[in-house]
């Protein structure tokens, strides 16, 4: 028996696996994000089906921006996640339970159409101390008429107060370790900030649900106009404000616009300032290290959020198999 227990304690942990959020409505993988999943054995996608959002006027929830598959996916085992706007629990007026009934039957119509048999089926809402009731309601009710394993996902703040926030009844959750801070024109980074995370990672310990980790891989600009921010924007490069005259690079983080234009259908007045929030190779293994030094138990999977071959840009091939090498 002391031989037995000397060498499972010897045996090397089992890795987290590495999937990946695909975010856009249209399902069509590029060259290089098909090579980026073959290259880290990726078999689980967390695919965004559709968002659930309130018309508040009329008292009605309904789907908006449903995914269209233009590429198989019948490689990969597929989870379907749908993001529910939390104000939808702060109607009374909403049936709950219809809801609940409406979007399992849109997950079933969506999966038949494209030969998908899931497993297992993710609910993404931020709910609050107001909307908990409402929400893990149905959740409950979701999780009972669609017969599948239903994870969540968690936020920071939800693992710390979980006693006053609740936990819902689900499988597992996978804690969302970014949208840390407040989008402002300050030198915050709002993705990611650790002196922010560490108010809350002692928490983990405590948290009863067993949790995956999502962490981030994508970048943006925030847009600034006299002291105020006007907006964010994605899918734009360092290299591509670079060599545009219309822009000029103040330090590392921030461009100012010394000429008003349109760019990507955006409209830069003079003056503006763009400022890059972005996560570094060295942020994730930072990350990883502080969640693994905070958890319980080892995560089974590593999520990135998201596939894009974009985001790709910024990191050397290695990167994510180097993130869970840490765990």
């Amino acid at each position: 028996m002391l031989l037995l227990l000397l060498l499972l304690a010897c045996q090397p942990s089992k890795k987290p696996a590495i999937s990946f959020y695909y975010w856009k409505t249209i399902f069509e993988l590029t060259p290089k994000e098909q090579a980026v999943l073959a290259q880290n054995n990726v078999q689980k996608l967390y695919v965004r089906y559709f968002d659930l959002t309130l018309n508040v006027a009329a008292h009605q929830v309904y789907p908006t921006s449903p995914i269209h598959f233009k590429t198989p996916i019948r490689q990969f085992t597929v989870v379907p996640v749908v993001y529910i706007k939390n104000q939808i629990f702060l109607d009374s007026t909403i049936a709950v339970k219809e809801i609940a009934h409406k979007t399992a039957d849109l997950i079933t119509r969506i999966n038949a159409a494209n030969g998908i048999a899931c497993q297992e089926i993710q609910l993404d809402c931020d709910w609050t101390l107001s909307t908990k009731e409402r929400y893990l309601e149905f959740v409950e009710v979701f999780k009972r008429i669609s017969k599948k394993r239903i994870s969540a996902t968690i936020r920071l703040h939800q693992v710390k107060y979980f006693k006053k926030t609740k936990i819902p009844n689900v499988d597992s959750g996978v804690l969302m370790y970014y949208n840390m801070g407040k989008i402002a024109p300050d030198s915050l980074n709002s993705i990611y900030d650790q002196k922010i995370a560490e108010k809350y990672l002692e928490s983990l310990k405590k948290y009863p649900l067993r949790l995956n980790f999502a962490l981030p891989i994508y970048s943006w600009f925030i847009h600034i106009q006299n002291q105020k921010v006007v907006g964010v924007r994605t899918k734009i490069s360092v290299a591509d404000l670079v060599k545009d005259k219309n822009f000029k690079q103040e330090d590392v983080k921030h461009f100012r616009v010394i000429q008003s234009n349109y760019k990507n259908g955006v409209f830069y007045q003079e003056n503006d300032v763009l400022k890059l929030e972005v996560i570094a190779a060295s942020d994730l293994l930072e990350m990883a290290s502080d969640l693994q030094e905070n958890t319980k138990k080892s995560p089974n999977e590593i999520l990135f959020y998201d596939l894009d071959q974009f985001n790709f840009n910024n990191y050397e091939k290695s990167i994510f198999e180097q993130v869970i090498a840490v765990f």
